[in-house]
């Protein structure tokens, strides 16, 4: 073991009192109510916080889990902003958005605490991955507790980690229990360290109470990632000696006996002989730091109550990234210039990627192949393995890898080839890259482009056939795209490729084919800005994506017989632009949605009711919705022809409508 000088040994027992003082002042101030929700102390951990972040420059990253005190003060949180943090204050470090699970600190390198186990695995290779991509020598840490090594993100996170060499520091702190569940009882290899040897990197045993042998270990994977040697991972074995959260029951499935024996192995006990047996410091020269620490703590105790409450008029803040303040031109006239909708995407994301070296594609077959619709086809000569990155099948991997590649100074694009495969990240997206902004107070930014391919067709059957821009447009934080032509594909590609919001960009696999018009130059168009498509009188209809083409062979014919039907394509479902659609329905007093996606709780839905609320006066009949028959996709032809709504069906219903 490399023993750390006199000087750090003091510096190490000074942040593991830092953290036991403010734990036990937290511990006080649940029991008086001012922490208003859980809380995870760290008590009986601090060597492994301490050991590890010892050697991480404020330019590091640390991703941590729902026991992230300990790691946040490691990390440089003053000890006034976590407290005020758990008292709810608007001083907190994650502006009272966050309590004890959701510790934000971009500033000094805490990159947040979840209260989801895993994540935090994938979000360190995500900043390892950016690291790597920016050429510099920064190193990412992901603390998690022996429960996450049962969670599938352990397995897809060590392993991109591995195979691409991240220079990334995987923290298990093993405390004995995944809330109340024996690590014992919940795993059938039990031996954390030695699953390293699997994803081909070291697996480190350790005495997790033993602040000298995790700070030495930590010292050599600190440096292996730093010059380009790849993961490691760590097993520290240790124990928290107060309950899962304060306020819950301790001893239904671990005894007192086996709590106190715990307590005896004090990790700040261990390094206080260490330092008083080497005869250079005094048992009193202690005494007196842990008596200043004593006094910091109950000075940021008394501050952090004072602080005043967050304004309830920024609850709802930063939902959204701030709108850039540079403008851009409306989007260009059309033109003769005809490309097919893929091609146009295609161009953008090209012209996007010349302009930003920090845009780098993950997905299935995306390199040397170009995709399974060509979505990346000629980059990867262009750009390089590490920026058109073929991935293993694992889309929560690189859905969560893309989230922490986001929140440090990279573009990530996530092409998940169909939007039924990314359902096996929706976690992330929901939880983690939804929430990010918001949970940060803005401090951290989510440009992330996820992109693939909705919709029935090609007798792709259940698995290959789904929409689910209705579920993704319900949560705030996102941007869901719907485009219908190669025109609006290229112009909101780019705007996607440029603004600060995680995108939804979902393109029908049956327009990928479809020519159009496409200006050669670089556009944007703006989300929430719906086309009007075609100009009518008689009846309003609101279409999405194959749904819009669908509609306009259905005006071609009742236009034979004097219907003028005007047509709205949204283009974006979030945000929707129900003020183009409000005016259109004021002009001709009808409305129809048609949608290929279900009925039940989708876009039409809401469409009907702010329409129904802000225009009802201006209706001539009930609103109507057309959408795709709520069922499973089928695979065979007739079956599959079924499902989705077709020409003589909208033009049926417009028909019905206008006979209300």
């Amino acid at each position: 073991m490399n023993e750390p000088p006199a000087k750090n040994l003091l510096a190490l027992f000074w942040r593991m009192v830092l953290i036991r003082r403010c734990e036990e002042q937290l511990v006080k101030s649940h029991q008086r109510g001012l922490v208003h929700g859980a809380c995870h102390t760290y008590i009986g951990q601090e060597a492994v916080a301490v050991g590890v972040c010892a050697h991480l420059r404020p330019d590091d990253v640390v991703f941590s889990t729902h026991r992230g005190h300990g790691h946040a003060l490691a990390k440089g949180v003053p000890p006034v902003e976590l407290l005020a943090e758990l008292y709810g204050r608007a001083t907190g470090c994650s502006r009272g958005r966050g309590g004890s699970m959701h510790l934000f600190a971009p500033e000094v390198g805490l990159m947040g605490t979840s209260g989801i186990v895993g994540p935090c695995i994938l979000q360190a290779a995500g900043a390892g991955y950016s690291f790597r991509l920016l050429k510099t020598d920064r190193v990412a840490v992901a603390f998690f507790g022996d429960g996450a090594v049962n969670n599938g993100a352990f397995h897809e996170g060590l392993n991109m980690a591995s195979i691409w060499k991240l220079p990334v520091l995987f923290v298990c702190e093993n405390n004995q229990f995944a809330t109340e569940v024996p690590f014992s009882t919940a795993a059938g290899n039990p031996d954390v360290a030695a699953r390293g040897a699997a994803y081909g990197m070291p697996g480190v045993s350790l005495d997790g109470n033993d602040v000298r042998a995790v700070h030495a270990a930590a010292q050599e994977a600190v440096r292996r990632a730093r010059s380009g040697g790849g993961p490691t991972l760590f097993e520290c074995k240790t124990y928290r000696t107060r309950p899962h959260s304060e306020g819950m029951g301790d001893f239904t499935y671990r005894t007192r006996e086996d709590v106190e024996a715990w307590r005896a192995r004090c990790p700040i006990r261990r390094l206080r002989e260490s330092i008083t047996n080497t005869g250079k410091v005094k048992a009193d020269d202690l005494d007196a730091i842990e008596s200043e620490i004593q006094r910091e703590i109950e000075t940021a105790h008394q501050t952090a109550e004072a602080a005043p409450w967050p304004d309830p008029a920024t609850a709802a803040t930063h939902v959204y990234a701030e709108p850039r303040a540079v403008s851009h031109p409306p989007p260009p006239a059309t033109g003769d210039r005809q490309l097919t909708y893929m091609q146009a995407t295609l161009e953008a994301l090209s012209a996007e990627m010349a302009r930003n070296p920090g845009i780098f594609v993950v997905g299935e077959g995306i390199g040397v192949r170009g995709g399974n619709f060509n979505t990346t086809a000629g980059l990867y000569k262009l750009y390089g393995p590490e920026r058109l990155r073929d991935t293993p099948i694992c889309e929560r991997g690189f859905v969560g890898l893309g989230c922490g590649a986001a929140m440090t100074g990279t573009r990530p694009v996530i092409d998940f080839m169909f939007a039924d495969f990314v359902l096996d990240g929706v976690g992330e997206i929901v939880n983690q890259i939804a929430k990010m902004q918001y949970m940060s107070s803005g401090r951290i930014k989510m440009p992330i482009l996820l992109r693939g391919c909705i919709g029935v067709g090609h007798a792709a059957a259940t698995h290959h056939s789904g929409s689910y821009y209705p579920m993704y447009a319900h949560f705030p934080g996102l941007r869901v795209v719907v485009p219908s032509t190669p025109y609006d594909a290229k112009g909101l590609l780019h705007r996607a490729l440029r603004c600060d919001d995680p995108v939804l960009f979902l393109e029908h696999r049956e327009l990928l084919g479809l020519k159009g018009p496409v200006p050669e130059a670089a556009y944007e168009i703006s989300f929430g800005r719906a086309a009007v498509v075609r100009e009518g009188t008689d009846v309003t209809v609101v279409a999405l994506a194959l749904m819009v083409h669908q509609t306009l062979k259905a005006c071609d014919i009742l236009a034979r017989d004097g219907v003028s039907v005007e047509v709205i394509d949204p283009r974006t479902v979030a945000p929707l632009d129900v003020e183009t659609i409000a005016r259109s329905v004021a002009k001709t007093g009808r409305l129809l949605i048609a949608d290929e996606a279900f009925a039940p709780y989708g876009i039409g839905a809401e469409i009907a009711a702010q329409i129904a609320d802000r225009g009802f006066d201006d209706l001539d009949a009930p609103i109507r919705r057309l959408n795709g028959v709520h069922t499973p996709t089928p695979y065979s032809p007739p079956l599959e022809k079924a499902v989705v709504p077709n020409v003589d069906a909208i033009v049926g219903a417009i028909r019905d409508l206008l006979a209300e």
